[in-house]
């Protein structure tokens, strides 16, 4: 039964608060209670415990506890009621909408979900080996970063390992920097002539593309969740991305283009350009897969070969020979057309100095 409504008192016929249990017991057991006793416990009127005699409105009398009690049983009949009656209606709304399910023909049924969210390397890893498992045909990979470390390679061997077994072709894209790696160079040695590899200065982010019908790409910066893409559309557009730059790309076995300007390396000149553009030091490294001290060791090399005491000296030098534009490019030989470089973004508690080769890049995820 529902309480009555009152702060003091909020409880039904079941519970009876501790001053109402004592008036209405000596109401029971006397017959009948003053008015003026009951005035602490109106709950007990409002429950229709107590109720006033008819023949003596000062008193009140007590509702007999047999009537209460049947009261309080048809109540909780009439909830079990209420509920048993939700709950056969649930399930037959359960049973109606699992029919409908059986009955829907989705496009591409059996081919999976278009787009699928996996939160959690644990969910990667198994969603990627059984892409590997489904392969029959070729790997498209795109391989972000910088130098790739022994433990990273190790992660994905036992899928390629199982890759080549079945005959499946791979295609690899790396930055230019990974070609430093002896980890990547001793990887496909023993994966022969199952792996071809490129490099370019720049690639997209990682990127794994199955027999062209499923990819996976992250979808967080840390790399610990990722998109597992399914939409032919949208599996054919990363495939159409991948050739195009697989065709800009250098063969891992063939050397990296002269830059025309002696004492100017391929990757100096990369920075150079990218310098040109405004982009800060931090953002040169992360797309050519190194560290900023590494990036800021080959600024300083740069400027000391075309002989720029500043950043603005840096970007008139760059302009006149050429360094601005695609390799082959004309200097501009007008100073006034050159572009000031951005100066470089300090960071708290580093100090420019040497640089190791390259620097390390994330830990692999996909």
């Amino acid at each position: 039964m529902a309480g009555h409504g009152t702060d003091e008192h909020p409880h039904g016929a079941d519970r009876l608060c501790e001053a109402g249990d004592r008036v209405y017991s000596r109401a029971v057991r006397r017959g009948r209670v003053r008015r003026l006793d009951a005035e602490a416990v109106p709950c007990l009127l409002e429950l229709a415990l107590l109720h006033p005699d008819p023949d003596d409105m000062a008193w009140l009398v007590p509702t007999s506890p047999q009537e209460v009690m049947t009261r309080l049983l048809r109540g909780v009949y009439d909830e079990v009621s209420v509920s048993q009656r939700r709950v056969g209606s649930a399930v037959a709304a359960f049973e109606w909408y699992a029919a409908l399910g059986e009955q829907i023909q989705s496009p591409g049924a059996g081919e999976g979900t278009a787009l699928r969210v996996l939160d959690g390397l644990a969910r990667i890893q198994a969603a990627m080996d059984e892409a590997t498992d489904a392969c029959t045909t070729e790997v498209l990979t795109v391989q972000p970063g910088g130098i790739r470390r022994e433990y990273e390679l190790s992660e994905g061997l036992h899928r390629a390992l199982e890759l080549r077994r079945r005959g499946v072709r791979m295609r690899d894209l790396y930055n230019h920097v990974a070609r430093h790696g002896q980890g990547l160079l001793n990887y496909l040695e023993l994966m022969g002539d199952t792996v071809q590899a490129r490099t370019l200065d720049e690639v997209v982010e990682r990127l794994i593309l199955f027999d062209r019908t499923v990819a996976f790409i992250p979808a967080n910066a840390e790399r610990t969740v990722a998109l597992e893409i399914r939409h032919p559309a949208l599996v054919q557009y990363l495939v159409t991305v991948f050739d195009r730059l697989w065709r800009l790309a250098v063969p891992l076995t063939a050397p990296l283009p002269d830059t025309g300007i002696e004492g100017i390396s391929h990757r100096e000149r990369s920075i150079a350009a990218l310098l040109a553009e405004g982009h800060q030091d931090a953002v040169v490294a992360e797309r050519l897969g190194i560290s900023v001290r590494t990036c800021r060791a080959h600024i300083a090399r740069l400027s000391e070969t075309l002989g720029a005491a500043s950043r603005t000296q840096l970007g008139v030098r760059i302009a006149q020979t050429g360094l601005d534009g695609p390799p082959g490019a004309p200097g501009l030989g007008d100073p006034g057309g050159a572009l000031s470089l951005p100066g470089p973004a300090a960071e708290p508690g580093s100090t420019p100095g040497p640089a190791p080769a390259c620097a390390p890049e994330s830990p692999t995820v996909l």
